[in-house]
């Protein structure tokens, strides 16, 4: 399932940077750490897919480049040195190895294309991916715990096979739009964010949100929607402390990670 960037499928590749980038800041160890976290607590809780499935950042002061996950390791092998840096073009500048093929078509475009995206987390999760592939709209905003995503979401109806090429990866940054949430039919899903924290809050309850949903439909009892009205005001409620406690979420991540699995850092 998943493809090596490789000399056959790669973009052409401009030459090497004479003056090679700072990427030795406090605020990249930073988020590579926090990236390196999200890897690890998404295998914990079954997010991952194999070594298939990618996490990307904008790297912080470079708004060309971006960290993302090597191709052949699984999330919870990663630790924060092993991510990569790459530019748009196919070239990696840190790091050891290559991203996976649709790893760098889909997140190159969608960074480069979609400003205001600075983190995206690409995943199979299967509650998640399961809602992808039923009739209609993936959420029915049943639950509360959806409501955070309400007015947030769109759907990918296109689905065109891998992303192979970066006309693909440019056809999928055209479908979200404005939303932060995408479904991608039959494929997966996607979250954007500004943060890594808002990347990684939005993924845990996206799958949750997707999760009790699942349940609730195998009883065959009909799903009852929140009123609109209702829903709009809760998602209001939810959104005014979300940043905070995306950064709290994260934090508490990070903790349970220094005490249990600390090489994430390394």
């Amino acid at each position: 399932m998943a493809h090596s960037l490789n000399v056959q499928s790669a973009p052409a590749r401009e030459p090497a940077r004479s003056n090679r980038p700072d990427l030795a800041t406090d605020a990249i160890r930073t988020a590579r750490e926090d990236l390196a976290a999200c890897f690890r607590m998404a295998a914990r809780n079954g997010f991952e897919e194999g070594i298939c499935n990618h996490f990307s950042a904008v790297v912080p002061g470079h708004d060309d480049l971006f960290l993302v996950n090597p191709y052949g390791y699984a999330f919870r092998e990663l630790t924060a040195s092993r991510l990569l840096v790459c530019d748009f073009h196919g070239n990696v500048l840190d790091g050891e190895g290559e991203p996976e093929a649709t790893a760098f078509y889909i997140h190159a475009e969608l960074h480069k294309r979609l400003p205001r995206a600075k983190v995206a987390f690409h995943t199979h999760m299967p509650y998640a991916t399961a809602l992808s592939m039923t009739e209609g709209d993936p959420l029915v905003w049943a639950g509360q715990t959806a409501l955070k995503f309400y007015g947030r979401t769109a759907v990918d109806r296109d689905y065109n096979g891998l992303a192979l090429d970066r006309t693909e990866g440019a056809r999928i940054a055209s479908a979200v739009g404005d939303a932060d949430i995408v479904f991608m039919k039959h494929h997966g899903v996607m979250v954007l964010a500004p943060t890594v924290a808002e990347a990684w809050d939005d993924l845990y309850y996206l799958e949750r949100a997707a999760e009790v949903q699942v349940l609730a439909m195998s009883t065959g009892r009909e799903v009852l929607p929140v009123d609109p009205a209702i829903a709009e005001a809760t998602y209001r409620q939810m959104r005014a402390g979300d940043a905070e406690s995306a950064r709290l979420h994260l934090a508490s991540i990070r903790r349970q990670l220094d005490a249990e699995e600390p090489q994430y850092r390394h």
